[in-house]
């Protein structure tokens, strides 16, 4: 088999850039035939580098580094801008899984090298859980999450954070009007990012507001509440003019034992292309492949003329608290399910029955080239992981 080096050179030569190649491998694999000159044969090399190409570009992208440090139920966001696609993780759980274990870090990877870079913390007294983050051009807007104190109470903050990658530095946008964590974010018209549901310690339970932040503005509408049973971390983006999410738990109505269960239910919303963004018509969609799940990691592919899908991956059928143990008592482990929701057939698809090292306690998958990465989580047994998992993302129905 040719290996790269081989096969650029005989690309170049071919292609009549370079000199005939010296390399072994190419030589051996050169034909020792008068025939290479016909006609035919000065076609060979045209097909052979567009047939190599993906090869020669896969071979050539370095491996995708762990985190700095294990770390779960981070928020993440993938900016695609000018200086190249980067990839965000900030604050989140350590290996610990106690009130003490919650990081303020913040780490940024250039998707080209593969390589962490750790960055200015998130500012604050104290480390947050179930933070939502959002790229959109030359920053990124980190809505939310809850701290914990010493005492195991937890307090649901209203902070909007906006992190400039370029200057290593925050800035405070307007606070959120309905403190949130454990929501569903996504970006529309690269201006509005929607926070959906989630959880509120000033209200003491699940919230139904669907909460819009005007990134132009620097100012928060209200759109359409959400007409199901309210939820916390649920999953789920905008694609489009489109929402879905799933899942998610909600307080348990048959009793405190377990105090909350998973949900079943999935939603679509449709954003108006034209008018007030604000009204937003939902329509419940069925049943996604696999159980009911908790902290899937979820984000939006590429938007196509006739649609795109929206990923979902690993989560668990029992929801917890931070450190995995589930509300039932009972330890909480990653589904190896991940699947996507087709826009154009309005159809769920099976991605894979079977992710290898499956994840759970997310707050987010990133759509890139490389395919769809989950960033940290906790792997089987509860374990905060430092990895940056890849899954491809071709679907079967």
């Amino acid at each position: 088999m040719l290996q790269p080096p081989a096969i650029a050179e005989l690309c170049s030569a071919w292609m009549g850039e370079a000199p005939v190649p010296t390399h072994p491998h190419a030589i051996k694999g050169c034909y020792h035939s008068s025939a290479m000159k016909s006609a035919s044969i000065k076609l060979l090399p045209l097909w052979l580098c567009l047939l190599l190409a993906p090869c020669l570009y896969a071979a050539s992208e370095p491996k995708l580094s762990p985190l700095p440090a294990p770390v779960s139920n981070n928020a993440v966001a993938v900016s695609h801008d000018e200086g190249g696609t980067k990839v965000y993780s900030f604050m989140g759980m350590g290996p610990k899984k106690t009130w003490d274990a919650i990081a303020k870090s913040t780490y940024e990877m250039d998707l080209d090298s593969g390589k962490w870079t750790e960055r200015r913390p998130v500012p604050g007294v104290a480390g947050r859980l179930a933070a939502s983050a959002v790229a959109l051009h030359d920053q990124v807007f980190i809505f939310g999450g809850y701290v914990v104190d010493a005492q195991g109470g937890e307090t649901t903050v209203s902070d909007l954070n906006v992190f400039v990658p370029i200057e290593n530095r925050y800035y405070r946008g307007k606070d959120i009007p309905v403190p949130v964590d454990d929501a569903v974010v996504g970006l529309y018209r690269d201006r509005y990012i929607f926070l959906i549901g989630g959880w509120s310690t000033a209200r003491g339970d699940t919230v139904r507001e669907v909460q819009i932040y005007d990134t132009d503005k620097d100012t928060w509408l209200q759109g359409t509440p959400l007409p199901g049973t309210p939820v916390f971390g649920h999953a789920g983006a905008i694609l489009g003019d489109t929402i879905v999410y799933v899942d998610g738990a909600y307080k348990n109505p048959n009793g405190p034992n377990p105090k909350y269960v998973a949900s079943s239910e999935c939603w679509m919303g449709k954003i108006p292309k034209k008018g007030d963004i604000t009204k937003i018509e939902w329509t419940k969609l069925p049943a996604h492949p696999g159980n009911a799940r908790y902290r899937i990691a979820a984000g939006a592919g590429q938007l196509e003329k006739k649609g795109g899908r929206v990923y979902f991956s690993g989560g668990t059928d029992n929801p917890y608290n931070y450190n995995g143990i589930g509300y039932n008592g009972q330890p909480a482990e990653p589904s190896p399910v991940t699947f996507a929701f087709n826009l154009l057939t309005g159809a769920w698809e099976t991605v894979s029955e079977s992710t290898p090292e499956p994840t759970m306690d997310h707050r987010g998958l990133l759509v890139t080239r490389r395919g769809l990465l989950l960033v940290g989580g906790m792997e089987k047994g509860q374990q905060v992981t430092a990895k940056v998992a890849v899954v491809k993302p071709a679907a079967k129905k």
